[in-house]
């Protein structure tokens, strides 16, 4: 249940990912975080009220409001960094948080991985860190797309770790990530105005109209993300952090492959090969688990 339910989150941060890089290269970050997000607190709103999930407001959701305020944070450095820089450098380094803050947490709480999970973990991770494709005697990263990586991997860590503990139910997952959502467009709306009134336009060029276009993927962006964060917070729920943390992290080889696809990227050998052990470390975890 733990290895699904992961895996489901790597296929869908991957692809939300690779689609907010995508719009970011003609929309402005803050817009593209603000618009998905929005239409993702609708889509969860209406989930709350059916599924009758307010009933599970407690002291827990302070967890997902502390998510919802580092959230905007971590994606606006992200979504510039993928604009900036290619896609395929940028996700596999923006995954390292995402494994060392929660297999913290983990560890901290007393899991102890066995030795096929502990080996996974770490074909897993140096997988990730192959895809990257180092440019060896090649053009290298800038180094602001580097620190904005790093700071939107420490940021998308924290995200997992909160939300993971901000419910113990299934409705009560929906709230936390509805309260999310809502304080993650408080805050990025209030980043967007100040930005606004320094004279940087919030619109691309032609207006609505333009952004109009784009909405069907701002909304699959937004929905993906908030999908991504239930799938994992199920996942940590039915298992150990550690292994969650892990399967989730695999979701640069998804960005990589829809890069390659589309923007036509070349995947290099290094890459191809920290990919497949990325693939091999899954294995191990699956069943060690």
């Amino acid at each position: 249940m733990t290895a699904v339910f992961a895996l489901a989150t790597s296929l869908l941060w991957g692809l939300a990912d690779f689609g907010g890089g995508l719009l970011t290269r003609r929309l402005h970050a803050l817009t593209v975080v603000v618009v998905s997000q929005t239409l993702a607190a609708v889509v969860l709103g209406g989930i709350v009220v059916l599924t009758g999930g307010w009933r599970e407001a407690g002291p827990q959701l302070w967890f997902a409001v502390a998510a919802g305020v580092v959230g905007p944070a971590a994606m606006l450095c992200f979504y510039r960094a993928l604009a900036l820089g290619p896609m395929g450098v940028v996700s596999p380094l923006g995954a390292i948080g995402t494994v060392l803050v929660p297999l913290g947490v983990g560890i901290v709480a007393g899991e102890r991985p066995g030795l096929v999970q502990a080996t996974g973990m770490v074909v897993a991770v140096f997988g990730v860190l192959l895809a990257a494709g180092p440019r060896i005697g090649g053009a290298s990263v800038a180094r602001q797309t580097i620190v904005l990586t790093m700071i939107s991997a420490l940021g998308f860590g924290a995200v997992m770790a909160l939300i993971a503990s901000a419910s113990t139910t299934v409705t009560g997952l929906f709230l936390a990530l509805f309260v999310q959502r809502v304080c993650n467009v408080a805050v990025g709306g209030a980043a967007l105005y100040a930005t606004v009134r320094r004279g940087t336009p919030a619109l691309p060029e032609g207006g609505f109209a333009a952004l109009r276009g784009s909405l069907p993927a701002l909304g699959f962006i937004g929905i993906a993300d908030v999908a991504a964060n239930g799938t994992y917070a199920i996942a940590a729920q039915n298992g150990p952090v550690t292994i969650a943390a892990v399967l989730a992290s695999l979701y640069p080889v998804v960005t990589a492959v829809a890069a390659l696809g589309v923007l036509k990227e070349r995947m290099r050998a290094i890459q191809t090969a920290g990919a497949s052990l990325a693939l091999v470390g899954t294995v191990l975890l699956a069943s060690g688990g």
